[in-house]
């Protein structure tokens, strides 16, 4: 009888666990879904979309401490520095290019396992040579940190190729 009752403990134990963990999962996935419905892409007078309040968006411009991440400056010419960056897209792995026109790129990006879609925008202002960034998940709470690195392992690449 003992052992019965251990066996239905350990049981027990580990069906709380796991729906423990299933619910702090959703709870990270699901409560931001409404934002991006509601978000708008693109440049809008100059500036790109604001990051929502959730810890899953970096951006360049106007940003909040806890979604900043610094542009990327190029020292060649900006249609040479778009091209490149282009490239680089085509090689980031799960990222297709939706738009572009001379002074924006759209991108989007999926994870590997779940295919959560993440925007990676970069926008090129008139007169200056940097490219401002924001990349953004399109559900949830918190991305891991995901879009930083994405956006950073971009600027490792961009300054290899030497823009």
């Amino acid at each position: 009888m003992s052992r019965l009752l251990t066996a239905f403990a350990q049981r027990l134990l580990w069906s709380v666990t796991f729906a423990i963990l299933l619910t702090l999962i959703s709870s990270m996935i699901l409560p931001g879904a409404t934002w991006a419905a509601s978000s708008t892409l693109g440049v809008d007078n100059g500036h790109l979309s604001f990051c929502p309040a959730s810890n899953n968006c970096v951006m360049s411009q106007n940003a909040d401490p806890k979604h900043a991440i610094d542009p990327i400056a190029y020292h060649i010419d900006r249609n040479a520095a778009r091209e490149t960056l282009l490239k680089v897209l085509s090689v980031v792995p799960r990222t297709e290019v939706i738009e572009q026109t001379d002074n924006y790129i759209h991108a989007l990006s999926k994870s590997r396992i779940f295919k959560f879609i993440d925007d990676v925008e970069f926008y090129f202002p008139p007169n200056e040579p940097i490219i401002h960034l924001r990349s953004a998940s399109r559900i949830g709470e918190s991305d891991l940190g995901v879009n930083r690195r994405r956006m950073e392992q971009i600027r490792l690449a961009l300054r290899d190729l030497k823009i």
